[in-house]
């Protein structure tokens, strides 16, 4: 049988509404050629305490392989956006109003290309960031990423 190539909107139709059907919510679906190969990753997520585990990824690639089988490339990977998922747009931002996150720009501002502050919130054009009373603004197109900082403060060395 002839692959499809690869079309990203049909298959984030798939994925999401299998996603819904799972009690999940699409995150993101991405192809990135590697050296190895294709790869077609799918991002699931949950508003379910301790997020996505690895057996919610199994049980979801083993219902959406079949449906995008069909689809041009070499592995299929079935992921949690993470613990430092990146905060894309002002509905993120207002779920994660107050989070520490991690904020990297193109270009230094006051000598830092980097800041890891408290979001305060972000709209199309700006994000902004509390520093103690204060709030520094960025211009969205001045920022690369704008990522959760992980949270791993109850992770203990000894169990």
């Amino acid at each position: 049988m002839a692959q499809e190539t690869l079309n990203l909107k049909k298959i984030k139709d798939i994925a999401s509404q299998l996603a819904g059907q799972q009690g999940y919510s699409l995150f993101d679906v991405a192809c990135d050629k590697e050296h190895t190969g294709k790869y077609l990753r799918i991002y699931i997520d949950t508003d379910r305490e301790g997020g996505i585990t690895l057996d919610d990824c199994e049980r979801y690639h083993r219902a959406v392989q079949p449906m995008v089988e069909d689809y041009d490339y070499d592995f299929l990977e079935v992921c949690s956006p993470g613990a430092d998922r990146p905060v894309r747009d002002p509905e993120e931002a207002r779920r994660y109003a107050g989070s520490l996150v991690d904020v990297k720009l193109y270009k230094p501002v006051n000598g830092s290309k980097e800041y890891c502050l408290p979001l305060e919130g972000m709209t199309d054009s700006e994000v902004m960031l509390k520093l103690g009373e204060e709030t520094l603004t960025f211009d969205r197109a001045s920022v690369a990423s704008v990522r959760l900082h992980p949270d791993l403060s109850g992770l203990d060395e000894e169990e």
